[in-house]
């Protein structure tokens, strides 16, 4: 291989040695980088169907002993396929980077195959044909089918991260034309190598930016060395501040059929990371993700909505007799209202039992503490159990709050904790939750130093950025362990 290196006015050809695999390597199995993406879409749409398909047939078999309607199935595994692919590949849950995290995947896939299930129950029951597909095959595709797409996501970790090992993926030339310092750079001459480029030539970009004739020599070169080679592709690494340059250099450079890429480095390639879209004409870069997708917060509404009600019917003799324990306990309400803070800011009236003798909602709130006088005689008891919060589901069913999420705190301690601790607004990304993970962790009830304020925080914000449905199951499981527990509730 090739390189060509600036001196002075001209420029000479020197070797460029990059890392070869072993000769036991190179037998192994060859892709190309860029196939992996389609031949992961059509891997999906194999499973859905099989799935779909073997779901029906084994219910069917088990139930009425026949194997059901095939075609009618087939049919149900096409739009479910068409749904999950095209929704998946619009979140470029396909490209390689994102299939080797196997974190992501899981967390990402799963609401989207929920909700696809949700959104066609949905049709469904609109336009009356419910009676066409058997819930329990339904039921069994929907499980099985995520498991599988799980299994085939673990499969694709494990060759992806094999094949960049030992660089399975099929090679194409390429001429490299970069800055000094990256030309330099073994780590993104590996990079290249183990992606399947390989840099047949290199250029070194002048350093003057100043030497029109310098430029337009080294375009000159760059073409008269590509140029009837058997080079595919051409890529250009470079910083930004250069640009007027560089676009000079591509104006010249299109005098070869070939495609030109460009890798952006510096301070302002971290840009080309986001993701973007357009209005209109106009291309936007999302500086900043909304705390979930349409479709995530979607399910989480349905779910709450669900668990919310349920929990109502079922606790509703429980609330009653609370109530009129209350009022016979001590003078005042049954339910105490004070304002918190929800999703981006948006005050919202909190319910609960009373607990105590005062009905503080000012600018200086006491926390309660141990062995607080303020706390009724049965208010004690309330809060050990934790029923005084089962008013909340209200807040749920209205959607002021979610079943999981941060615990809003009253607003005079949210303006507190502002000042003290880094980024405690970044709660409000997500509707406060009955319970959350901070509560499950140990952090409950009052908050003492700042050093406990700060760990909840931190806590809070993770939760936010690692949100899955099984992640709000698991906080559900682990605040029934704490409410028997009791630990931190007075």
């Amino acid at each position: 291989m090739s390189h060509v290196r600036q001196s002075g006015g001209a420029h000479e050809v020197v070797a460029l040695d990059l890392p070869q695999a072993s000769p036991r390597q190179s037998l192994n199995w060859t892709i190309s980088y860029r196939a992996v993406a389609p031949v992961a879409m059509v891997c999906d749409a194999i499973i859905i169907f099989a799935m779909c398909i073997l779901s029906s047939v084994a219910y069917n078999l088990e139930t009425i002993g026949t194997r059901g309607d095939i075609v009618n199935a087939s049919g149900f595994a096409a739009v479910v396929a068409a749904l999950f692919i095209s929704l998946s590949e619009s979140r470029d849950l396909y490209k390689p980077s994102e299939l080797l995290n196997l974190k992501s995947q899981f967390r990402r896939i799963t609401p989207k195959w929920i909700g696809i299930f949700l959104f066609l129950t949905a049709v469904a029951f609109t336009m009356k044909i419910g009676e066409t597909f058997s819930r329990g095959a339904t039921l069994s595709f929907a499980a099985s089918g995520l498991a599988a797409l799980i299994g085939v996501r673990v499969v694709w970790r494990i060759v992806l991260a094999n094949g960049l090992a030992v660089r399975n993926f099929s090679g194409r030339k390429i001429a490299l034309i970069a800055q000094k310092t990256l030309a330099n750079g073994s780590d993104f001459l590996e990079a290249l190598a183990r992606h399947g480029l390989q840099p047949a030539h290199h250029f070194v970009l002048p350093s003057s930016r100043k030497d029109a004739k310098l430029w337009k020599d080294f375009a000159a070169e760059i073409i008269s060395s590509i140029r009837g080679s058997d080079i595919e592709e051409i890529i250009m690494s470079a910083n930004l501040d250069h640009w007027p340059e560089l676009n000079h250099l591509l104006s010249e450079l299109r005098v070869l059929p070939l495609p030109v890429n460009f890798v952006p480095i510096g301070p302002t390639s971290e840009l080309f990371n986001l993701p973007s879209s357009t209005i209109g004409d106009t291309i936007t870069i999302e500086l900043q993700r909304g705390p979930r997708t349409l479709l995530e917060r979607l399910i989480k509404r349905v779910l709450d909505v669900l668990i919310a009600g349920i929990m109502l019917v079922v606790l509703l003799p429980l609330m009653l007799i609370t109530a009129v324990a209350i009022k016979l306990d001590s003078p005042g309400p049954i339910i105490f209202r004070q304002r918190r803070c929800g999703f981006n800011g948006r005050k919202f009236q909190i319910l609960k039992f009373r607990t105590m003798s005062v009905l503080e909602d000012g600018e200086a709130i006491v926390q309660a503490g141990r062995k607080d006088t303020r706390v009724t005689r049965l208010g004690k008891w309330l809060r050990r159990t934790s029923i005084d919060e089962l008013p909340q589901l209200f807040n749920i069913l209205w959607g002021e709050m979610s079943m999981v999420g941060p615990r809003p705190h009253a607003v005079a301690h949210d303006n507190q904790f502002d000042q003290i601790v880094r980024k405690y607004a970044y709660r409000q990304h997500a509707k406060p939750g009955l319970t959350g993970w901070a509560q499950v962790n140990g952090y409950r009830g009052e908050t003492r130093t700042v050093a406990d304020i700060q760990q909840r925080v931190q806590l809070d914000l993770w939760y936010i950025d690692n949100w899955s449905l099984a992640l709000d199951f698991k906080i559900i499981t682990m605040t029934v362990i704490e409410i028997v527990r009791g630990q931190n509730a007075y």
